[in-house]
């Protein structure tokens, strides 16, 4: 029966952060139900074309959380990560490993046949990040719509992405500049809890980080000998690792677990352990005695709405692409 009641009180809590949510962002142009005139099976279509495309291929989940988190980052989130052609924002460094690009145009050559010329790429891309998040475990959110595509993609815009060397302090100013909180960094952080990064990201942790060669002191000991069994000195840095150990493929609070343990596996990700003004969200994530809990599943739908307005073209501006991909 507790169970069953704390259910339902995050339900309760999860429909007044909606409404709050879609009272606040109707005033950027965006809104719960943009086509629901227009075109009316757009979310049915988005979904079962990300289901379709995860049964044959997960890893797509966190490469399209990823690309739409790196999306609204650059120029705002206009679908001007998805624009082929050289010197575009995918070809740029931390754009390189995007993955999820087929979905994104899979969905789109669907919503062309049922309703040409309405529905914009980033908002697939805004409710395929949403979908993605459900499906490995997530809970769903309001995802509002209108937003519309952006003409310019630059890979020079992409180098002020947040990085997997960045302190906590530079990580905050990079969120603030796009209008989100400290709470806001350590919750769309925590997608982390789905996914994989390359060794070449993190290995210089493990050897040499010290100026008497040992490795990052943040990192658990027992878990240094682990990762550097899977990512060997000089050995090959593509091999992919999961972010949260022991949980890559499900979205839970695990991540924030491997924090507080010392096996966070990117630099910026272990510091929000090590930093007192993020540590203290993570704490709340874990419920930790004495701290006023949050909800994870609940308070990453509302800072993903929040990130999902950055910048966002709707009116006049911008254009509804054809093609997602289109080459620039």
């Amino acid at each position: 029966m507790e169970g069953k009641s704390f259910n339902q009180i995050v339900f309760v809590v999860s429909l007044l952060l909606l409404a709050t949510v879609a009272s606040l962002v109707e005033g950027q142009g965006t809104r719960v139900g943009f086509y629901s005139s227009s075109c009316p099976r757009v979310e049915s279509i988005v979904r079962s074309t990300v289901q379709s495309h995860f049964r044959s291929d997960p890893t797509v989940a966190p490469g399209l959380l990823r690309m739409h988190f790196h999306d609204c980052f650059v120029q705002g989130c206009d679908a001007s990560i998805l624009i082929a052609g050289s010197n575009t924002e995918r070809t740029a460094g931390p754009n390189l490993l995007l993955r999820g690009y087929e979905v994104i145009d899979d969905a789109k050559t669907q919503l062309e046949s049922t309703c040409p010329g309405v529905v914009s790429c980033a908002d697939i891309l805004a409710l395929a990040a949403r979908d993605s998040v459900v499906l490995t475990g997530g809970a769903s959110w309001a995802v509002p719509t209108g937003r519309r595509d952006g003409t310019i993609s630059r890979a020079s815009d992409a180098a002020n992405l947040p990085g997997f060397r960045d302190t906590v302090d530079v990580q905050k100013q990079k969120f603030l500049d796009k209008n989100l909180n400290t709470q806001d960094l350590v919750t769309l952080v925590g997608g982390h809890t789905i996914g994989t990064s390359a060794c070449q990201f993190f290995s210089y942790r493990l050897y040499n980080f010290t100026s008497t060669g040992g490795p990052d002191p943040s990192i658990n000991p027992a878990f240094v000998s682990q990762l550097q069994a899977l990512c060997p000195q000089n050995g090959n840095g593509s091999r992919r690792i999961d972010l949260d150990t022991g949980s890559g493929s499900r979205f839970d609070t695990s991540y924030f677990a491997n924090l507080r343990d010392g096996r966070g596996i990117l630099e910026s990700d272990q510091r929000l352990w090590t930093d007192n003004s993020t540590k203290t969200f993570v704490q709340r994530y874990l419920g930790i005695r004495g701290l006023l809990g949050l909800t994870f599943n609940v308070e990453f739908g509302r800072s993903m709405v929040k990130m999902s307005n950055i910048e966002v073209k709707t009116g006049t501006a911008g254009e509804i692409r054809r093609v997602c991909s289109r080459i620039n």
